[in-house]
Parts: structure tokens; C-alpha cells; sequence
């Protein structure tokens, strides 16, 4: 039996008991386990051409900016691929979250790596957000949801589906956990990646309630160069990232501007919960960084455990911190999210 096929084995056995699964996919990693490795035609895929296309979806007079990969240009001849969007958080755009180049440093662009897997990747700016239109609101959790619901009209024509696999980090996980409350019909499978269900205990959640008043006063908040390399240092584990990836993150975004909506920090801060963990239907991924700020294992674990459907797994990712997909391991929620999404369906009993 080759490595892969044991670690593959043991992921699954060991999915929902959490510390368990988290500890396969170190064991993944030390056996050098990435996803090139773990599928042979992986290789082949690596080197087929990306194609990108623009697009915007319309949220009444809001245009949405909204961005897709896929291995080949979509058309009447073309493949059609199972849909993976991705939901960006409270501090970056879409691109910047999803399909940043670092030079000289691997891969980012989580597009990329999901396009050469096989699946019709999209993204798209929120209200406020990148080349979206900038309001007079504050894009919180509930405006997000309207977007993906905006995106949704665009999906449908332009795939032909119906169904799509959502995956959002930080503030994202939320939009997408309670789009997924919102619209069960439009989701297949759910991944929520650094995901806060209560906030209870939360260092990072705590700080921003501290600033309740502040972010109340203004739809819009600072959000800088110090503010974005603050993120790679807030939950006291700087060598989790490549000091590249902050840098080349101010060169992405500043572009836009210096601030941000604050709707979803003031959500985080005063609204919590938003997402009703009996209300989601799909198969749910978690994954937490080991060393996330803006959770805990005990107030992630309470939501995990209400889910409704058993094809649901708990993940921690070791050598983490919150921005999973910018980490020296992003690898692991790479291989994470693909054994779930290429997960087989279950027998009837």
C-alpha cells in the first residue's frame, strides 16, 4: 500500500475527532504529502493553462466584482467542473485573499491550486470591497449574504449548475455558513476555515469589542500596511507566514485604499452568534489553526457537534495560525479541503 493510501485512510478514519485528523495531516506533511504527491495525474495538471475570466454581478444598483479560474476557457465544448467559490474576509479583497502571486516563493493563489484540481474556482469582492461599489453601508454578515445570492445568478448562467461548494475564511466562513443557513438548495459541500461561532474565549474577538464604539461610528475602518502585517503577528506566531506574503499583500490592496467596511468587525465584536449550526444541511469542513486567535477549540467543537449531517470533519492544522491559506503549511488545508471535496458518497444502509 503506497503512503498515500494509508494517509488517505487514516484522514478519513480519523475524521471528526479533530486532534486526530490534525494529526494525520502532519503526518501527511512529514512524509512530504502534498497534493502533487498525492495524485499522479496532479503533476500533469499542474502544468495545464489556468484560464481567468471577469465578471459582476448586480445586488440591485451594487455591481459586484467577481473572478473565476479553470483549467480551459469555459464554452459549449468545454468540461463542465464542479463549482468551488470562495468567500473572502473583513480585511482583504478577493484576489488578494485568493489568487496573490508572491514572487519567488511558491504558490498563494488558492485558485490556482483548486483550478489544476479539477473544479470551476470563483470568487468575488463584497460590497466595499476591490473593484466592487463603495457604499455608504458597512458589508456586514447580512449584505454578504445578499451578495452571494447576487453571485449565485451569475453562477447558475454561466455554469449551468445548481449547486456549488463554498468555502469562506475568518468573516468569510461566516458569510458563507449563513448563506448556507439562508439557501441550503444552492450549497453542496461547506468549508469553514478559521471560522468564530461564539467568540467565547477568543483573544482576537475580545480586542475587537474593545473598539465596539469606534467601529459603530464609521462604515468604514482603517485598515493600512501596519494594519494588514498585523495580521501575521496578532496571534503571536510571526514565523507561521513568509514575511513576503504581508508585503506583497499591502502591494495588492493599498491599491484600493487604506480602509475597509467595518460591518463584519462589528458583527464579530456585538452579534455573535450568526450562524445556527442545526440549520446547516450540507456536509460541513471546519478547519482551525492551532494557534487562532479568533477562536477556540471548545467554542468551535460546541458548534461542530450540532451539525445535523453526519458526514462532517473537525480539523486542526498544526504549525497554524488564523490565515490558513497564507501559511508555511497552507499545504495542509490544501489537502484537507481536497480529500473532502473528492470525498466518495456513502453507501445506502
Amino acid at each position: 500500500m503506497s503512503e498515500y493510501r494509508l494517509a488517505r485512510r487514516t484522514l478519513i478514519a480519523g475524521a471528526g475527532l479533530g486532534g486526530g485528523f490534525g494529526a494525520a495531516l502532519g503526518l501527511a506533511a512529514r512524509l512530504g504529502i502534498g497534493p502533487a504527491q498525492a495524485d499522479p495525474t496532479a503533476t500533469q495538471a499542474a502544468t495545464a493553462d489556468v484560464w481567468s475570466g471577469e465578471y459582476w454581478a448586480n445586488k440591485g444598483a451594487v455591481k459586484l466584482y467577481m473572478f473565476r479560474k479553470r483549467v480551459g476557457a469555459p464554452g459549449a465544448d468545454a468540461a463542465t467542473l464542479p463549482v468551488l467559490f470562495l468567500v473572502h474576509g473583513s480585511s482583504l479583497s478577493s484576489r488578494s485573499s485568493y489568487d496573490l502571486t508572491v514572487p519567488g516563493k511558491g504558490e498563494y493563489s488558492l485558485m490556482n491550486v483548486f483550478a489544476r484540481h479539477g473544479f470551476d474556482v470563483w470568487t468575488m469582492d463584497h460590497e466595499g470591497y476591490g473593484h466592487s461599489t463603495v457604499t455608504s453601508g458597512n458589508s456586514d454578515i447580512a449584505s454578504g449574504v445578499e451578495d452571494l445570492k447576487a453571485a449565485t445568478a451569475v453562477l447558475q448562467r454561466e455554469t449551468g449548475r445548481t449547486k456549488y461548494h463554498f468555502f469562506g475564511e475568518s468573516s468569510g466562513a461566516i458569510r458563507a455558513g449563513a448563506f448556507a443557513q439562508s439557501a441550503p438548495e444552492r450549497v453542496d459541500r461547506l468549508i469553514l476555515a478559521a471560522f468564530t461561532y461564539k467568540g467565547n474565549g477568543a483573544a482576537e474577538i475580545q480586542r475587537r469589542q474593545a473598539r465596539l464604539a469606534e467601529l459603530r461610528a464609521n462604515p468604514r475602518r482603517k485598515r493600512d500596511a501596519a494594519m494588514i502585517h498585523s495580521i501575521f503577528t496578532r496571534d503571536g506566531h510571526p514565523a507561521a507566514y513568509d514575511p513576503a506574503v504581508a508585503e506583497a499583500l499591502v502591494a495588492s490592496e493599498m491599491k484600493f485604499g487604506d480602509t475597509v467596511p467595518s460591518g463584519t468587525y462589528v458583527d464579530m465584536a456585538a452579534n455573535l452568534p450568526l450562524v445556527d449550526p442545526t440549520k446547516l444541511l450540507s456536509p460541513v469542513l471546519m478547519t482551525r489553526g492551532e494557534w487562532d486567535g479568533n477562536s477556540t477549540n471548545e467554542d468551535l467543537l460546541d458548534f461542530f457537534r450540532q451539525l445535523p449531517n453526519g458526514d462532517r470533519q473537525y480539523v486542526i492544522l498544526p504549525g497554524t495560525s488564523h490565515s490558513e491559506a497564507f501559511g508555511r503549511s497552507r499545504h495542509l488545508l490544501w489537502y484537507a479541503m481536497r480529500n473532502f471535496l473528492a470525498e466518495p458518497a456513502p453507501q445506502a444502509s
